[in-house]
Formats: C-alpha cells, structure tokens, sequence
C-alpha cells in the first residue's frame, strides 16, 4: 500500500467508517514500516492510531469464532503468549477478506502462474524395524500390534513389548503430523522433519528419541509417571534433557543453527563441551561452526505458531521467509535479485491459505514487484 492511500484509509479510519478488514490492512501498514524511515509525523502519533485500530478490531472479533487450535493454559499464567492477543488475533491476517476488493492493486505488478501450488497437509510416512513403510495421510485407516493412526495422527499405547524396536516417522515438505508415543509423550511435526523412537519404553530407564532433522514441538510426560525415568532428544548437534516440560526444536538440514526454545518447566541444552539450563522463554542456539551454546529470551508465540496453524514473520528477511513457506507449500523460491532476499517483512499469516495469497499479501504493500510461479518454482522480482 503506498502512502497515499494509506492516507485516504487514515481519514476514513479516524471518522469511524473503516471496517474490520480495511483495519486490518492499515495495521499490516503500521507493522510493514515500524523501521521505515520514511514514516512522517504528518500522519499523526502512531502509537495511538494502532491503539485505537487494534481495540476496534478486537472488538468486532469478540462476536465472531476464530478457529484456532487451543492453547495451554499454562502459557497464559507465565505471560509467554503476551503477543497472542496483539498479533496473532489483530494482526491475524485473513487474506480472503483483505482481498474481496481490487481498490489497491497495481497493474504494474505483474503475476504469472502456471501450475498450482498445493496447500499442506496432515501426511507422513511410518517406517517400521524391519523396514516395511506405511503411507499415512487423511482417509486412510492403519492399525497393528500397540499403534495405529487414523491418517491424521499416529497414537501408541503402552502395550509392554518383548522386544523394544525402533520406528521412524517422516514428514515431506508439504505436509505436518502429529504422534503420541507410547509414554504419551505428545509430539507435533513440522515440515521436512523425521523422528526415531521407540515403539515403547521401560519404566525407570531413559526415554530417549531422536530428531534426525526438522522441527517437533514436545509435550513431554513427566518422569513422576515413568518410575522417575528421564526423557531425551537426540539432535545430531546437541542433547537435550527433559523433566515434564513443553518444548520446540528446529534443527534442519539446511539451516546452520539448531534452535531450542522452553515454554514450560526446565530442559538442559548439552554438546560435547558444555550444558546449558533453560528457563521458560528462553531459547538456546547452537551454530555448526562454534561450539559455544547462546542463551536468549524470545517470544515464544512466535516460535511456535507454526504449531498453531499461523505464520508469524517479525522483522523477517524475505530470504528465510522463503525458505519456510517452501517447505510447508513443497515448492522451490528464488529470487531474480538477490538483494529482494535481504528485505524485512512483519506479519502474522494463516497457513491455510493458498501460497499466491501469501505472496499477494507481500506484493500489495509493496514489499516485491512481482512474482511467477512456474512449476514447482516461484521467482520473486
């Protein structure tokens, strides 16, 4: 949106007439330039103006139902999802109403496509000891020995096993699943991730998996359950221990840093040189080339909204925007100038929705020129 019609929906904001989606476009405004310097004090103190929008729109959703996945209680109680309420429900983006009307396109922005992009979805692949591979996705029904799944999710239940074995789970890019394990440990999946488990465990010994790669968000069962016995992650750079605690880990192949961020209770972040304890809020990071373990406070709703079906991008380069919209939408992105990749992008996204809206969303508040979608291959310019 340029300045000039960002000034046309100001007026019309301050007499009372913009409704809720033309609010919503203005927020993306104030958000899209909190670090552009051509912001002007003309266009009046801004801290008020999005007060006054967010409370009008917070309003107006209060009467209608926002399908969102339920949130734990207990983020509530430690404040951690502080940002929910002023992001992910007034800055939500619900690009299908922003876009009923065409007042802000721009015939110079220019959009080719030649194939459609599929949205993801629940699937996975099961590989079982002996190597047997299972297909896993919404309609199609798979049961035996203490797991089944219902294409959706895949459930263990703690049937004592004779032998312990190992099975893995496999999401595509494209694709996200959820499992329980059999000591109802909850694991959520993400994208172009794969984990290795036990199909059972032993009261009083270690619980460990594995995260190959990828991203999980944990929901452990607490030792106090288990005969005291601890739980583990595995990543290929780093050990983390767990006692009854929800947590989120993204170490991907073709990322550097391995990232472990607490929500709740207490993890230790360990390598071969040091141990680090995480307190709720703080995040771990540890780089491929340093063995040093950085400690930091994040937000944490950001960091796990993929979790919640949204994308969050605060003050996100468009290059590793990319990178996770390719894995969700299983798509290659690239850039005509690579320069474009550096440029900084706010906004919270509903995963929902079809990749070209996303990509709308950024080009309408002119952020890129244009973009074309060829194949499996979108090129931004």
């Amino acid at each position: 949106m340029k300045k000039e019609e960002f000034l046309v929906l100001l007026n019309k904001h301050l007499s009372g007439e913009t409704n809720i989606e033309e609010n919503k476009l203005l927020l993306n405004y104030f958000e899209s330039f909190q670090n552009n310097t051509e912001w002007h004090e003309t266009l009046g103190p801004k801290d008020e103006l999005e007060n006054k929008m967010r409370n009008r729109i917070q309003n107006a959703l209060a009467s209608e139902e926002v399908k969102v996945m339920p949130i734990n209680k207990s983020f509530y109680s430690k404040g951690v999802f502080k940002f929910a309420v002023a992001a992910s429900v007034v800055l939500f983006v619900t690009i299908s109403l922003l876009f009923k009307t065409t007042i802000f396109h721009s015939p110079n922005n220019q959009v080719v496509i030649s194939k459609k992009i599929e949205i993801g979805s629940d699937k996975a692949t099961l590989t079982l000891e002996d190597g047997s591979v299972i297909a896993l996705e919404k309609g199609k029904e798979y049961a035996t020995g203490n797991v089944s799944s219902n294409g959706e999710k895949l459930v263990y239940n703690s049937k004592n096993q004779n032998a312990i074995a190992n099975n893995f789970l496999t999401i595509p890019r494209g694709g996200q699943f959820f499992v329980q394990l059999a000591d109802s440990t909850k694991v959520w999946l993400n994208s172009e991730s794969q984990l290795k488990y036990p199909v059972a465990f032993v009261d009083g010994q270690t619980r460990q998996v594995e995260l190959l790669y990828g991203e999980a968000y944990f929901e452990v069962s607490p030792s106090t359950k288990h005969k005291g016995s601890k739980f583990k992650v595995k990543t290929m750079m780093q050990n983390v221990e767990v006692i009854g605690t929800e947590f989120n880990i993204k170490a991907y192949k073709d990322e550097t840093t391995v990232y472990t961020t607490l929500v709740h209770g207490k993890v230790a972040v360990s390598n071969s040189n040091k141990k680090e304890i995480l307190a709720p809020s703080e995040q771990s990071r540890l780089n491929n080339y340093s063995d040093e373990i950085k400690i930091s406070e994040v937000d944490v709703y950001n960091e796990i909204s993929w979790r919640k079906g949204l994308f969050v991008f605060k003050g996100m380069p468009l290059k590793d925007i990319a990178r996770v919209l390719s894995r969700w939408y299983d798509v290659d992105i690239v850039f005509a100038d690579p320069a474009l990749g550096n440029v900084k992008f706010n906004g919270v996204l509903n995963k929902n929705q079809k990749i070209e809206d996303i990509l709308t969303t950024i080009r309408n508040i002119n952020f890129i020129n244009a973009y074309e979608i060829k194949n499996h291959k979108i090129i931004i310019k």
